[in-house]
């Protein structure tokens, strides 16, 4: 007999698990960043003991950081805009990894992913996300272009900009139906937590080398960013016209007392 769907309590609605995403699209940048710099910015978001995850190291002493803008048009959560900062990262109950192991394990599909920051444009998912995931979402005010073949999105927060990034349009990649299971980690209230985030679709994706502009702004994540010494040019830039995904329950990785 299958077991009963858990169910969340959301500011007096019931979110009953998983979270199912039925179109959502986004664009997204990703920019080598400097190891060390991005461990410390990882130390710095949340104390959680010793199983913090580690940096990705996709060659000696630079990791990934991933930029991406998210309009979630139809969702449990409801219509909402998300601006993700996320660093690729190891699995944090197992040693470190050399560059060519961490690859080698991406190219296999072994993705894992730290939710550094997440600014919304909702209540309603901000409460969610915190409750629910832990995921460290916060208010901001959002302008996005999905719609035009290169993509803009600006977030605003605290009335200070946070970012303006633009992707320019790539190669079409063929659509797919196969799922794809990203572990993404939140640290929060000192309790590093796992989510799998399962994608079952996607259509009208678009990447490249490069292709994207990025401006920071005086906000405190732009200075945080800044710190990081991220690369002058993105590796990489995406977009992606429809995804459908779910979010599962959290696991606890490890909770300070």
């Amino acid at each position: 007999m299958a077991s009963a769907a858990s169910t969340h309590d959301v500011l007096g609605t019931t979110v009953t698990m998983p979270v199912e995403i039925r179109h959502a699209r986004c664009f997204v940048a990703g920019f080598t960043a400097d190891s060390d710099a991005v461990e410390r910015a990882i130390r710095a978001g949340g104390d959680a003991g010793d199983a913090h995850p580690r940096p990705l190291r996709i060659r000696p002493g630079r990791t990934m950081c991933m930029l991406v803008f998210v309009d979630y048009v139809d969702g449990d959560l409801g219509p909402y805009n998300e601006f993700g900062v996320c660093f690729l990262v190891e699995d944090p109950t197992r040693p470190p990894s050399s560059p060519i192991r961490s690859l080698r394990s991406l190219i296999g599909g072994d993705a894992r992913a730290l939710i550094h920051h997440l600014p919304v444009d909702g209540d309603f998912t901000l409460a969610a996300g915190r409750g629910i995931w832990g995921f460290p979402k916060t208010l901001a005010d959002f302008e996005v272009d999905h719609d035009s073949s290169t993509k803009h999105g600006r977030v605003v927060a605290d009335g200070q900009l946070v970012a303006d990034l633009t992707v320019r349009p790539g190669i079409r990649v063929p659509d797919s139906s196969q799922d794809t299971v990203l572990n993404a980690y939140s640290q929060l209230d000192g309790v590093l937590r796992m989510t799998p985030w399962r994608l079952t679709s996607a259509s009208g994706t678009r990447t490249r080398i490069g292709g994207a502009d990025l401006v920071l702004g005086t906000h405190p994540i732009a200075d945080e960013l800044r710190s990081l010494k991220l690369s002058r040019h993105a590796l990489m830039a995406s977009s992606v016209s429809r995804v459908t995904m779910a979010f599962e329950d959290a696991t606890v990785i490890s909770a300070t007392p």
